[in-house]
């Protein structure tokens, strides 16, 4: 070597060389694996070791939350997808370094929440890439859940807010958008084998330029989906949405400068963080456990199971998810690590601590373990279009853990409430309009699911989805002036389809759809729970039920309603029992369907779900009972059987005394078929699952994980899972045909 020549290690030539061809800007295991707020800047830490006064930042505060409630409305108000409509969508603003510090008021936290990420992405990788970078008027949009978010359906805008020369926030509005191009209609493919299956796949990146949308790329991204309409119109309602907070963030700077800005929005995490420690030192130390299954990849009957460990020491919390389902490499229900947790954060938010501000810091103080390529941590190449399945149940699981945490407090901060239903039971929809227009996406039908008991009270019938308290089932109407999907019956409580108990949950209802006005169209559904209860019970009560799917094919009910429309009441269960239509075929099925034709006036019916039941039924109050009755929630039958209230038949009134009496006998009875624990287990313990089941996730060691490829059972330790990988139903049924066909054949020889 020229002793004039420096070497390459030293001058830096090769680190340069490699950054700057970098072969794929992968998702970084660094800022997935993070859930906490990041350390005080230089310029926070110099603001708040100075004189902060607590009266200005409670004034900032207010000024940027009524910002972020205006960026909403406008959402509402302009957005094109039904999931804008009726409130699936949120704005927020972020620390400069990417920590969510506020949402609007009365959006979905989760949406936000996963912001976090790709933020912290275009921090480390775009700012300071000469081919990117970060200036003011940029805007960004990002779909990826892999990269940060929920699924691929919720596409989010995210512009940096810059002051005087200096990155201050960042900005963002994010909407549930439904269609985004992938093999199925409606952007959440169960029928997806992998991730390419799955359609739009955007990292985060720069789509706004000067504040104006890009025209080439977002020529490319209405090429890219089956309803060019919706993504160009609400790309400009998310950038317009921005802006206007934009301009009220940028008022707030002038009036009460970048100080006061930075810190409130520094202190309104850093308050969060120490307030959550302090509720967990108020906890008895010691551990919580409880296990949830799906019971449905969505292409194939499984039971998937979620094992969930919450550990209290002093301070800490830790929540050990060890012992999960492994992934499924060929199935669309996997999830990832960042977006599991922004749920369980959602579900924390809604249920445990509901009164905390609404901020990525409530999570700081929590740890969490998890096996590698697990269902709820999917490794990089898994597809996740459908991984609201395990999702929904992440908003929902630990309300158990926490409650029997919270069950001896002297105060709490809400009152402990039964898991809500928790699966996406709705419809998803594509075809062509009546007015000729492609479309694809989901019904809102999704947004009313029943909550879970509560400690002091029954649970609300249908209130909201387990994601956001504040989101609509929006107007049948203006529905069917965009789509031809019709609606016969109202939404019709679901009776008797409760989770029974001291304080029973909030029921679900029934949804019968049908379409006409076109010749091409189709559903799918994308749900578990037809076999297996979702919404589990706290404290004694009961599960909720199971659904199914029910379908009427071979009948165009236009046409019979037309001749005779008193002829039929359009309720679930009568229409499957009395089959008043001659010829048509009545059939039951899981909700895990992948997407179908149909024809006009074919019926597609499922019931949205109720929660889990709060508590022994026999403490139920009987003029409770009968109120229940009196409202139609309930029938005479389950007043009798479950709750054991004696009453009139012809006048409902209790008889006080013999129910009192009946209630005494049936736990006398309890106790008579009770049977001491070691012989109970000896009886009922299995050493592993039985093998018709196909079973994944831990038995009784959650070092040991069972699962099921290419339809052999195996077992793995949890630190060693495999994937797995399901053969075709399609081939299995064929399968299953051709051999009743040969011994058939065998037979008749």
């Amino acid at each position: 070597m020229n002793d004039m020549q420096t070497p390459l290690d030293e001058s830096g030539v090769l680190d340069r060389f490699l950054s700057e061809n970098r072969l794929f800007c992968a998702p970084d295991p660094a800022i997935m694996e993070d859930h906490r707020i990041g350390p005080r800047d230089a310029r926070e830490q110099a603001l708040l070791e100075g004189e902060v006064d607590p009266h200005r930042i409670n004034q900032v505060r207010g000024l940027i939350l009524a910002a972020l409630d205006e960026g909403n409305t406008m959402i509402e108000q302009m957005g094109a997808a039904p999931g804008a409509k009726w409130g699936d969508m949120v704005a927020a603003i972020f620390t400069a370094s990417g920590d969510l510090s506020m949402i609007a008021p009365h959006g979905v936290v989760g949406f936000a929440a996963c912001c976090h990420y790709p933020i912290k992405f275009i921090r480390k990788y775009w700012e300071h890439d000469p081919t990117v970078g970060v200036r003011d008027g940029d805007g960004f949009i990002h779909n990826d859940a892999r990269y940060g978010g929920i699924h691929n359906t919720d596409q989010s805008m995210i512009l940096p807010l810059f002051w005087k020369g200096r990155l201050i926030c960042w900005l963002s509005a994010t909407v549930h958008e439904g269609e985004n191009g992938s093999c199925e209609p409606g952007g959440m493919p169960a029928a997806a084998e992998s991730k390419y299956d799955e359609g739009l796949k955007m990292p985060p990146f720069r789509v706004v330029e000067n504040f104006q949308i890009r025209r080439d790329l977002q020529t490319f991204l209405q090429n890219s989906v089956r309803d060019p309409k919706l993504q160009y119109e609400d790309m400009k309602v998310k950038l317009h949405s921005v802006l206007r907070l934009r301009e009220r963030v940028l008022r707030i700077l002038e009036e009460h400068g970048e100080e006061a800005l930075i810190v409130t929005l520094r202190k309104n995490l850093e308050d969060v963080v120490e307030e959550v420690k302090r509720r967990i030192r108020e906890l008895p130390d010691g551990t919580t456990r409880v296990v949830s299954f799906a019971d449905s990849t969505l292409r194939e009957n499984a039971l998937l199971k979620l094992n969930m460990a919450i550990t209290v020491q002093g301070e800490r919390m830790t929540i050990d998810m060890r012992g999960s389902a492994p992934e499924i490499i060929n199935r669309s229900i996997n999830t990832n690590l960042a977006s599991f947790k922004t749920m369980l954060f959602t579900g924390y938010l809604q249920n445990i601590w509901p009164d905390l501000p609404q901020c990525m810091a409530v999570f700081t103080p929590l740890e969490f373990v998890f096996d590698e390529r697990s269902l709820l941590n999917g490794s990089f190449e898994t597809p996740q279009a459908m991984s609201l399945i395990p999702l929904f149940k992440a908003m929902t699981i630990a309300c158990i853990p926490m409650a029997k945490f919270n069950y001896m407090l002297p105060h709490r901060y809400t009152a402990m409430v039964a898991p809500q239903y928790d699966q996406p039971a709705t419809l998803i929809y594509g075809g062509l309009t009546q007015h000729g227009e492609q479309v694809g996406n989901f019904c809102a039908d999704i947004n009313g699911m029943g909550q879970g008991g509560r400690s002091h009270r029954d649970g609300e019938h249908s209130v909201s989805p387990p994601f956001a308290a504040h989101c609509d089932l929006g107007e049948i109407e203006l529905m069917e002036e965009d789509i031809p999907i019709v609606r016969l019956g109202a939404f019709t409580l679901a009776k008797d389809r409760v989770g029974f108990g001291k304080q029973r949950s909030g029921l679900g209802y029934e949804q019968i759809a049908t379409f006409r006005g076109t010749g091409l169209w189709g559903f799918m559904t994308g749900c578990s729970g037809s076999l297996f209860p979702s919404a589990l019970p706290l404290f004694g009560g009961y599960a909720s039920p199971a659904y199914p799917l029910c379908k009427i094919k071979g009948v165009n009910v236009f046409d019979l309603m037309r001749e005779t429309p008193e002829a039929f009441r359009f309720d679930i269960v009568e229409l499957m029992n009395t089959q008043p239509f001659p010829g048509a075929s009545y059939s039951t099925h899981d909700m895990g369907m992948t997407f179908e034709l149909a024809a006009p006036g074919e019926l597609y019916m499922m019931c949205q779900g109720a929660g889990g039941g709060y508590g022994d039924v026999l403490q139920r109050d009987p003029a409770q009972v009968m109120l229940d009755v009196a409202e139609d929630l309930i029938s005479d039958v389950t007043a009798r059987d479950i709750y054991k209230v004696v009453f009139d038949a012809d006048t409902h009134v209790v008889d006080e005394a013999a129910t009192a009496e009946w209630r005494a006998a049936e736990r006398r009875e309890r106790l008579a078929r009770g049977r001491p624990y070691d012989e109970f287990v000896a009886d009922w313990v299995a050493p592993e699952p039985p093998a018709s089941l196909p079973f994944f996730g831990s038995w009784s060691d959650p070092q040991q994980v069972y699962g099921v490829t290419m339809g052999q059972r195996v077992a793995m330790p949890a630190s060693g899972l495999e994937s797995m990988f399901m053969l075709n139903p399609k081939d299995v049924r064929i399968a299953q045909l051709e051999a009743e066909l040969l011994a058939a054949r065998g037979s008749a020889d």
